[in-house]
């Protein structure tokens, strides 16, 4: 698929049985066909502040931000969360565009001390309902990518939906938020890709 002129994207579904080295499975793809962002080469050209290919995840989120007019300058994000596909990537982007970052994770102290200066708060831990109203400044915008099975079920994020949307301003609903987001920039993702090869093609250049 690397060297198929025809195939612009390739995608890893993640995680992997555990007799496969994922790491090294991402870095075998070309760099330009790695439409999720998760190449060792994208992660750094992101961590430099010049991507490529953005992770679909928190470039969704970063969307969803836009569309409502969220003044990123200057403001506190808060993220909870440190995986390498999302809350790194996410926390990145987020100083891209000039707001002041904290990353929250398992060995945080007083997390609802911290959660609560957030003028956004972004849940990626896994952890059903981890986020409940007393973490959240009111007026906060918060955004939930958390995907995990209720007690029936059924679909729910990593925030208490129904007591948060009393104190914040905005909120992502799970499910219907990030996830078709994260599709949409898959999708993106790929065009783009497949623009790159196009460009560099016509040119006679490697793509970029």
């Amino acid at each position: 698929m690397n060297a198929d002129p025809l195939v612009h994207g390739i995608l890893v579904q993640l995680p992997l049985p555990k007799t496969i080295d994922a790491r090294r499975l991402l870095a075998d793809i070309a760099v330009d066909k790695d439409v999720d962002g998760l190449h060792p080469m994208n992660a750094g050209l992101l961590f430099q502040g010049r991507p490529l290919v953005r992770s679909c995840t928190p470039y969704g989120v970063m969307k969803m931000l836009e569309s409502i007019d969220f003044a990123f300058a200057g403001s506190n994000a808060v993220v909870l969360g440190r995986s390498n596909m999302v809350g790194k990537p996410m926390a990145l982007l987020l100083l891209a565009a000039n707001a002041t970052v904290t990353i929250c994770h398992s060995a945080t102290r007083d997390l609802a001390q911290i959660t609560r200066r957030g003028d956004v708060l972004i849940a990626a831990v896994g952890q059903r309902s981890l986020v409940t109203a007393d973490m959240v400044r009111p007026g906060a915008v918060v955004i939930d990518v958390g995907t995990n099975r209720g007690p029936h079920g059924k679909l729910v994020g990593d925030v208490d939906f129904a007591a948060v949307r009393e104190v914040a301003s905005w909120i992502s609903p799970v499910p219907g938020g990030v996830g078709p987001m994260t599709i949409a920039m898959l999708l993106l993702n790929t065009v783009e890709a497949a623009e790159r090869r196009f460009q560099a093609s016509a040119s006679g250049r490697a793509p970029q």
